[in-house]
């Protein structure tokens, strides 16, 4: 075999960059049409872009390219005569000198079902996000951030302009919170818009007659405030009715309810709020009648709540749990099938994430797929036959699949998708461990080619963040196959606190973050180094967010690993619950004892493996804070005279809990293989080359 045959994407950090990156699924009203977003990096190599492109649901036709800018597209929605709504920043060539549009906001585009190009149709001086289409109606529905003194869209242009000129960016909070994630909160808050398109006729033929279509927007929700901050919303078939989640003020921030807005009034009615539970996710049932919704428990230090399903009536507001006790939690938006007589789900589940089937009356589960793979992004044909999804593994990206909507236990059927997954250098299994209180702990491994017990391969633990998750779908962030590239293998475990195994697995480790999920994973580590492929004697562990805290934890707690790698993570727990971007939520994980009783700070005088510390300043999550500290702590230590020490800092200024820009990322996985190469293999270390 040449070195051109075994090569791999994977084998260097410029083509793996450089591969294409599909998310998302919307299918058109007639059923004829899927369309699917695609990152890639612009010419120069420094950003990604994202383009539309449309997948044959028959598995026939190749996918085409829908869209092409510099500033990429998303948010795509069909309207009912096909017509393709989406949102882009770019520039609109029919934009007079006098426009405003020079901040390049997004703004609302549509390209006709049949030629044509496309056309601006809808503009807000906050840009537009998160667009719904009623199904029958084609009333059309966005958020737009608006400052709350605008009552009129020109006074929100005013405002934005004189701010601008002004070179003024403070925010006055009067209540919390005042961040989330890598986002200043204000003075700006979502609102919701409703209008339809103007003139007669479809939208594809006004285009193809040199039409104008535009669409009047109308201020549905004036006095939001910071109500729709975490919104999530549907809008009835009929486009009568709006569903969105709402909230409410309490000491330390905010609750979620549902209510549903009158399109033509702007009347509001709270339908469901109840103090202990957060809700999410409504979609209406093809007759506008019911909604179903995502009830979650809240948690306490004692209990780590629950997540339900929930079908609610619009008239009454009346609630009917449908999980009963179905053990799973439900992942991202759940679909009606055409007759509204069951739900179309995915929920983890044993290192996957299948596509189940609910019946919206009995909540009967029918599992629709038994492979390894985790599914998203569900839709249901127009005839109730076929269920189209985004599958992942670690074998592979997200690509488009076919489903049949009824059959159990089913593989699914690989579309003809914008791209094609990369080969991978290795192979991908699983390991089996039992934990201290005799749980089963699972995990995928992913093995270098040619690791034998002749060759046996260094390893790498890699912690997943969340907690709450599970190492079931490819990551571009943590791709494990770029270190199997360089001979190492990588273990994937899910701890104590993973989701996809039960509420009692979740429980285990609740409010004790260093109990069952530090033994869980020091079980699969015992496992994996039990096999005679893989080297016990080279081995390091790393990790991000609660993974971070984890490799803390296990730099505290144990000297089995050569080096230890921690990114975004915790370090300081009192520190920690104050600063991030949720305080709230974390108030209900733990009491300060439990915060004392797990903070890896406490252990600090215990650490002796080297450590890689990683963080970004835009880190609303996990504050910056939370790096220093630890950084400043193991120098305390470790410093020699000469200021020599094995631990090191890689800051990112720009970037926020995770590394998003593709040259950064290529300076994470440079830093973290060559710190793995110097303490687990041995090699000199060698300071990547942009960083010297």
């Amino acid at each position: 075999m040449t070195d051109s045959e075994s090569s791999t994407p994977f084998d260097d950090l410029d083509t793996y960059v450089d591969l294409p990156r599909g998310s998302g699924l919307t299918l058109s009203p007639d059923g004829d049409r899927l369309v699917t977003a695609v990152q890639t990096l612009n010419p120069k190599h420094t950003l990604y872009v994202t383009a539309l492109w449309e997948v044959d649901p028959t598995g026939e036709r190749s996918a085409r390219r829908l869209t092409r800018s510099a500033k990429g597209e998303g948010a795509a929605a069909f309207l009912p005569d096909g017509s393709l709504l989406f949102t882009s920043a770019r520039p609109d060539p029919d934009a007079g000198p006098d426009s405003g549009d020079d901040d390049e906001v997004t703004q609302l585009w549509l390209l006709p079902a049949g030629s044509g190009e496309a056309r601006v149709v809808a503009a807000r001086p906050g840009g537009v996000d998160e667009v719904r289409v009623a199904a029958r109606s084609g009333t059309v529905v966005l958020s737009s951030a608006t400052f709350p003194s605008s009552e009129t869209h020109d006074a929100e242009r005013d405002k934005r302009k004189a701010r601008k000129e002004k070179k003024v960016s403070a925010i006055l909070h009067q209540s919390v919170p005042v961040r989330f994630w890598d986002q200043d909160l204000g003075p700006d808050a979502p609102r919701l818009f409703a209008g339809s398109l103007s003139e007669e006729g479809s939208a594809s033929d006004r285009a193809s007659q040199g039409g104008d279509p535009h669409i009047e927007l109308t201020d549905l929700t004036p006095d939001a405030g910071r109500a729709l901050e975490r919104l999530e919303y549907d809008v009835s078939p009929d486009g009568s009715t709006i569903a969105t989640t709402w909230g409410v003020p309490e000491r330390g921030g905010l609750r979620t309810a549902i209510a549903v807005l009158d399109v033509a009034t702007g009347e509001r009615r709270v339908l469901l709020d109840d103090v202990d539970f957060e809700h999410g996710g409504p979609r209406f049932s093809p007759d506008g009648r019911r909604l179903v919704v995502v009830r979650e428990r809240r948690s306490t230090p004692q209990d780590p709540g629950d997540v339900r399903i929930a079908v609610l009536t619009v008239a009454d507001g009346s609630v009917r749990d449908l999980t009963g006790d179905w053990d799973h939690w439900p992942a991202g938006p759940i679909e009606w099938t055409p007759d509204g007589s069951a739900l179309v789900l995915v929920a983890d589940e044993n290192g996957r994430a299948p596509v189940f089937r609910m019946d919206a009356e009995s909540g009967e589960v029918t599992r629709l797929t038994a492979d390894d793979y985790a599914y998203s992004d569900v839709q249901v044909s127009p005839d109730g036959t076929h269920v189209y999804a985004m599958r992942t593994s670690y074998a592979e990206p997200l690509r488009p699949v076919r489903l049949d909507a009824t059959m159990p236990d089913q593989e699914s059927t690989v579309l003809r998708g914008p791209s094609e997954s990369p080969k991978v250098p290795g192979t991908l299994t699983e390991v089996e461990a039992t934990g201290e209180d005799g749980t089963r702990v699972r995990s995928w491994l992913a093995l270098p080619d040619g690791a034998s017990a002749a060759d046996p391969a260094p390893l790498l633990l890699w912690i997943h963040g969340g907690p709450l998750g599970s190492w079931n779908a490819w990551s571009w962030r943590w791709n494990p196959w770029l270190a199997v590239a360089k001979g190492y293998a990588v273990l994937l475990p899910d701890p104590a606190l993973s989701t996809g195994y039960g509420l009692d697995f979740i429980a285990r480790g609740w409010g004790s973050w260093g109990g069952a999920p530090y033994t869980d994973l020091m079980a699969a580590t015992d496992a994996a180094v039990e096999r005679d492929d893989i080297d016990e004697t080279r081995t390091a562990a790393m990790g991000g967010s609660f993974g971070g805290y984890m490799a803390n934890w296990v730099a505290g707690h144990t000297d089995r690993f050569k080096a230890i790698v921690t990114h975004a993570s915790l370090w300081a727990l009192d520190q920690f619950g104050p600063t991030t971007d949720a305080p709230w939520y974390w108030a209900r994980e733990m009491t300060p004892e439990m915060s004392a009783a797990n903070s890896p700070h406490l252990f600090a005088e215990n650490i002796v493996t080297p450590m890689l510390v990683i963080h970004g300043d835009k880190d609303y999550r996990v504050p910056i804070g939370e790096a220093l500290r630890l950084f400043a702590e193991l120098a305390a230590r470790a410093e020699a005279e000469d200021g020599e020490m094995p631990h090191k800092l890689l800051y990112f200024p720009d970037e926020n809990h995770w590394v998003l820009t593709p040259q950064h990322a290529e300076v994470w996985y440079e830093t973290v293989l060559a710190f793995a190469d110097h303490h687990v293999l041995g090699k000199d270390w060698q300071t990547p080359d942009l960083l010297q």
